[in-house]
């Protein structure tokens, strides 16, 4: 049971420490870039054009700026 116990403990700090890291915050933030864009784009097409489509269309079109801009120190 202690071994269980100590497993869980062990696997939620690690779960913690992904959460805080840098990457996985820039993971988040492309993310929502995305979800804001497929909204957008469904928004103005007149239908759901859906995550895959979305996420491409954003690669494509955006994703070079929003990195650029957030690495410029007065982003922040």
């Amino acid at each position: 049971m202690q071994l269980m116990s100590a497993k869980k403990n062990q696997s939620s700090g690690q779960h913690e420490f992904v959460k805080q890291s840098s990457l996985y915050q820039e993971f988040l933030a492309e993310r929502e870039e995305i979800l804001r864009h497929k909204w957008l784009e469904s928004e103005r097409l007149g239908y759901d054009i859906g995550f895959e489509r979305a996420l491409l269309d954003w690669i494509r079109k955006h994703r070079d700026s929003w990195r650029a801009a957030r690495r410029r120190p007065d982003a922040n």
